[in-house]
């Protein structure tokens, strides 16, 4: 499904990420792992071809990409339904509104939230919006870039169940960056691990250990597996 060669991206002579190389099979999920800072943004813009890099990024022929961001730059406060936001990318997309009614019926957006104002929803809400508005053009991979930030634990868990129920009926690959190492060990088939002082790809067992987290961290960090992941209750902390 991907292919990344020697890729190499920098701002002003401060270089983020050296001769990065990977690849992943389609339906796989990769999560994206590191301290603030060390590119995983940046590589999620740079594989939609939104940032200038070296080295070469090859998709499969055909794929259909969808992404949904950390952070969106619009007013909230402007007068604006969900229905019209939905139906304003299907529209630039020259895509039928039956197109929308899909998207909703997939992530679960109901008649009452999608006669709702954007300004009024709440965080969880908007995010099932965004992951709407990444269906429309019907993808084949789905980038998540932090998903879950600034949502409580419920959201979180109920966004995370979206995002692995719609990789399992529609045989997505899913790159996904996430702070919750937790959420990476339970979800996740492969791990990227970025930082300044190491870069790893490997199975969550082989990415996800003390020296890696360590050297890539600088410091000890902690997962722990929860009742809502699969796989829960088979390893402690680290």
């Amino acid at each position: 499904m991907l292919r990344v060669r020697n890729l190499s991206i920098g701002f002003a002579g401060n270089t983020v990420i050296r001769n990065l190389s990977f690849a992943l099979r389609r339906g796989v999920t990769l999560a994206i792992i590191g301290p603030n800072g060390c590119g995983k943004t940046v590589l999620l813009k740079a594989l939609l071809h939104l940032l200038p890099y070296e080295g070469e990024i090859e998709w499969a022929a055909g794929v259909r990409v969808g992404y949904v961001p950390q952070k969106v730059a619009a007013d909230r406060q402007m007068p604006l339904l969900v229905r019209n936001l939905l139906e304003a990318k299907a529209g630039f997309l020259g895509l039928p509104s039956r197109a929308v009614e899909v998207a909703c019926l997939q992530v679960g957006i109901h008649a009452e939230l999608l006669d709702a104002g954007i300004g009024v929803i709440s965080g969880g809400q908007f995010q099932k919006v965004l992951v709407a508005l990444s269906l429309l053009g019907d993808p084949d991979v789905l980038l998540f870039d932090e998903p879950t930030a600034s949502l409580d634990e419920l959201e979180q868990e109920r966004i995370y169940e979206l995002v692995e129920k719609l990789q399992q009926e529609r045989g997505l690959t899913v790159l996904l960056v996430s702070h919750d190492l937790s959420v990476v060990h339970g979800n996740a088939d492969v791990v990227l691990c970025l930082s300044r002082a190491t870069t790893c790809f490997g199975t969550p067992d082989e990415v996800l250990t003390t020296e890696t987290l360590e050297a890539a961290y600088g410091a000890p960090r902690r997962y722990h597996h929860h009742d809502h992941q699969h796989g829960a209750g088979g390893h402690g902390p680290i």
